[in-house]
């Protein structure tokens, strides 16, 4: 693209950058699953939340990276409308629209950093890093250190890993 196209192009790309930096989420989450080989499943997802009244903004974003649900969440608190989510949790969305977009766009505020370790556990889950204890447990420790270091309930202990391992 050239010119005006170009142009618009970029400050599209500018308003989806200050959009996710003041109201969108890339998390890593860590949960038990039977069915998997360790007993845990690895969850990456990116996540922009608006109320009803900002819905266009969130439909926006679906219709640029082209994937990606909408979900409705019922608000039961103080707040008079209901929150919908915009959420990719394709890995392959993830991987192929989602982390390049902002690998070249990059965001300005906090979620820089938090973007990067959710980049790194992509590539560890693109390696299949997560398939091993060892892989697991540096999942988990880039996971402790995202989105303010809130407290994850994964635990790798020795008992678990003899207990998941044939």
């Amino acid at each position: 693209m050239t010119g005006a196209g170009n142009q618009q192009e970029r400050m599209r790309a500018g308003w989806i950058v200050g959009f996710v930096d003041g109201e969108g989420t890339f998390s890593v989450t860590i949960q038990r699953n039977r069915e998997m080989s360790l007993n845990w499943q690895v969850f990456p997802e990116f996540v922009v939340t608006q109320g009803a009244k900002s819905l266009a903004a969130l439909q926006e974003l679906q219709d640029y990276f082209k994937c990606g649900q909408i979900y409705k969440n019922r608000r039961y608190d103080n707040h008079k409308e209901d929150i919908f989510r915009y959420c990719v949790r394709r890995r392959r969305d993830l991987e192929e629209k989602i982390v390049p977009f902002f690998t070249a766009n990059q965001l300005k505020t906090s979620k820089k950093d938090d973007f990067r370790k959710f980049t790194q556990i992509i590539e560890l889950l693109k390696a299949k890093k997560h398939l091993t204890p060892e892989g697991l447990s540096e999942i988990a420790s880039i996971v402790r250190m995202m989105n303010r270091r809130r407290q994850i309930q994964f635990s790798l202990s020795s008992e678990t890993v003899r207990r998941t391992l044939p």
